[in-house]
C-alpha cells in the first residue's frame, strides 16, 4: 500500500479494529485509548471527535494536540518495518501507533508500553 493511500485512511475506519484487535486478546478499550492519549496527546473527547469528524490519519495527527517526546523510544518491527528506520515522519507516526496497539493486544506491561523511564534508586 503506498503512503499516499495510508495516509487518507480513516481514523473511524481503523479504531474499531484497534479495538477489535485489543478485546479479542482480552484488553480493553480503555487500555487502547490510554495508549493512544500518550502518544498522541488528545483526551478521551478528542478522539471521540477525531472519529465523528471523520478525519483521516495524515489530520488525525497533524492537529494531534502534541506527539509525546518519547515516542522515539519506540522501536521494533511492524508490517515488516523498523519503525526507528522510518524516514517519512507521518508515515512513522502511524507505524509507532500500530505498534502500540499490538503491545496493548499482546499483554505488554503498560509502563513498558509507554515507555516509562526507570527511576532511579538512591
Amino acid at each position: 500500500m503506498d503512503s499516499e493511500r495510508v495516509f487518507r485512511l480513516k481514523f473511524a475506519g481503523i479504531y474499531p479494529l484497534y479495538v477489535e484487535k485489543v478485546e479479542r486478546k482480552e484488553h480493553t478499550r480503555a487500555e487502547l485509548d490510554e495508549v493512544l492519549t500518550w502518544l498522541t496527546g488528545y483526551d478521551d473527547a478528542g478522539l471521540e471527535k477525531a472519529i465523528t469528524d471523520d478525519v483521516d490519519l495524515r489530520t488525525f495527527f497533524a492537529e494531534a494536540p502534541g506527539m509525546n517526546p518519547n515516542a522515539s523510544l519506540i522501536t521494533g518491527v511492524i508490517c515488516g518495518m523498523r519503525v526507528e528506520h522510518i524516514e517519512d515522519p507521518l508515515m512513522q507516526q502511524i507505524r509507532w501507533m500500530d505498534k502500540l496497539v499490538d503491545e496493548v493486544a499482546r499483554g505488554k506491561r503498560m509502563t513498558s508500553i509507554l515507555r516509562t523511564p526507570a527511576t532511579a534508586k538512591t
